[in-house]
């Protein structure tokens, strides 16, 4: 039982490199995970790579990928089994927001939220799949939000319908790759502070403090908050759990 979280002697790869992915592989590595970082940005790659490194991590690998394009992401595959051998545990990491009235919502800005925020994480889900079916087993974690369940002021129209897709994503491939023993399951965080919000968190901070109101904990999440309930999910703990979303919220989802 001493090892029911242990990551030893597991690969993972993790789509984007941004805060919440940082943590989470900062988290897997942590618990003995090999890990690479996959991202269309170089320079986030970059500071992903420097960040990990400042914490004693400094043997992972990354990958620049365009997530919404297959072949991109297939060659991400190819690359990351050749390199590691397997991919036990997939991390969907990537997010776009797009704010705007749901009546004034430029159509372009709904494309890209659904490229990026479902399209890409369906074709990672098929992709790594396929190949998790192909070595009997793995985890697939996707970031959803408590958005996939609750709508909010704000322009948030496009926002939420991505994320309620990724959602439905999760639980249809619970229950399609159960089977074959892989695990899909999915985080929902509230807002979450990391460097990309942090500073429209500042501009806008009364309006954060009314959300604060219905959160019970009191407080936005901070990204370390992601990392146990990551570690869970990709761990042997987690292996009798499939199709749901475990809500990182501070208990808003609790709270009517």
């Amino acid at each position: 039982m001493q090892d029911l979280f242990s990551l030893e002697g597991k690969n993972a790869v993790i789509l984007g490199a941004g805060g919440m992915g940082t943590a989470i592989a900062a988290g897997l590595l942590r618990y003995g995970a090999v890990v690479e970082m996959a991202d269309r940005d170089a320079a986030g790659l970059e500071r992903c790579v420097t960040s990990l490194a400042a914490a004693g991590h400094t043997s992972v690998s990354t990958h620049e990928v365009d997530a919404t394009s297959e072949s991109s992401m297939q060659d991400l595959v190819d690359a990351t089994v050749a390199s590691m051998g397997s991919v036990d545990i997939l991390v969907n990491a990537l997010g776009y927001n797009f704010k705007a009235h749901a009546t004034e919502f430029p159509m372009d800005e709904w494309d890209r939220l659904f490229s990026i925020n479902v399209k890409a994480v369906m074709m990672a889900c098929k992709l790594f799949g396929a190949q998790m079916i192909q070595q009997g087993g793995g985890k697939i974690i996707n970031l959803s939000s408590v958005r996939d369940d609750r709508g909010a002021l704000g322009g948030n129209a496009g926002y939420c319908a991505t994320k309620g897709a990724v959602k439905m994503i999760t639980k249809q491939l619970g229950v399609e790759l159960a089977p074959y023993k892989i695990g899909v399951n999915a985080l929902g965080p509230i807002i979450t502070v990391t460097p990309m919000t942090s500073e429209r968190i500042k501009q806008d901070s009364s309006r954060y403090e009314r959300m604060l109101l219905n959160v019970p904990m009191g407080r936005m999440a901070d990204v370390e908050d992601l990392v146990g309930p990551a570690v869970f999910l990709a761990s042997p703990a987690s292996d009798f759990i499939t199709g749901t979303v475990l809500y990182v919220d501070g208990g808003m989802m609790a709270y009517a």
